[in-house]
């Protein structure tokens, strides 16, 4: 898992282990998003965490590539900078509420941090593009996530990633893109994706208002159905507004973030 993810887990108690639950060492009652995330009595250290996941040197040594890759990804969108980290530890919550095993949420992460690595293909000149895009510029952008897709398939231990980047722009109700998929079509970490996406993009134009997080919530709940999975959602809601507010924090806290 990401170096920077496996940070903010660690930091929120959401490093869950059976062992450290059997020991004793962990406490659900008051846990900021509910019974599935465990909260360990103590922050472990990172090299501790990165021992426990037990990646191998190389793949972690790959994975920190990536996440450079995905910092200078994320700069590119200057107005709006750290914006894939923070959906990449939304949608982490969110899974975790959703008690998704720690294999799959890894999976997730992964590709929630890389999905607009297809932009690469994409001319600068679309990207950059100050005004509206043209209609074929339109169709050369959108094929960003397949163009992601075939980059990422091609390595190993992200070829499952590599089909949530592909479909991180549909929408439940079949009218996304770039294949039109459809329902539980669409691989379950783009549908919570999807979610994770809308809560920043909104929360984003005031970070820090509980208002904000309040007015996503109603924004995802109308989707439900139609751009979201109703699922999804209904964990989504479930959750304590105060959970975004607290992770933004934690993220924002320090410069360039947890790093």
């Amino acid at each position: 898992m990401w170096p920077f993810v496996l940070r903010i887990l660690s930091r929120f108690g959401w490093l869950h282990s059976t062992r450290r639950i059997a020991a004793g060492h962990t406490s659900e009652s008051d846990d900021p998003v509910g019974p599935r995330l465990v909260k360990p009595a103590k922050v472990l250290a990172v090299e501790n965490d990165r021992v426990e996941t037990g990646v191998p040197d190389l793949e972690h040594s790959f994975a920190l590539t990536l996440e450079l890759l995905g910092y200078a990804l994320d700069r590119q969108n200057a107005e709006n900078e750290g914006h894939s980290k923070r959906v990449t530890v939304f949608s982490i919550a969110i899974a975790r509420a959703m008690d998704l095993s720690r294999e799959k949420i890894d999976v997730m992460a992964r590709s929630v941090f890389l999905r607009d690595i297809g932009k690469m293909s994409v001319p600068d000149a679309i990207l950059r593009k100050p005004g509206k895009l043209l209609d074929n510029e339109q169709r050369i952008l959108r094929q960003h996530a397949y163009y992601g897709y075939k980059m990422l398939s091609k390595i190993p231990f992200l070829v499952e990633a590599s089909e949530i980047v592909y479909s991180h722009h549909e929408r439940f109700d079949g009218s996304g893109y770039p294949r039109g998929l459809k329902g539980e079509e669409i691989p379950l970490g783009a549908r919570i994706f999807a979610v994770a996406d809308t809560l920043d993009d909104i929360a984003s134009e005031h970070p820090s208002s509980f208002p904000q997080i309040l007015r996503a919530r109603q924004q995802i709940e109308k989707g439900s159905g139609s751009q979201f999975d109703p699922e999804v959602v209904k964990v989504f809601l479930g959750m304590p507004g105060e959970i975004w507010l607290d992770l933004r924090k934690e993220l924002n806290g320090r410069p360039g973030g947890l790093t």
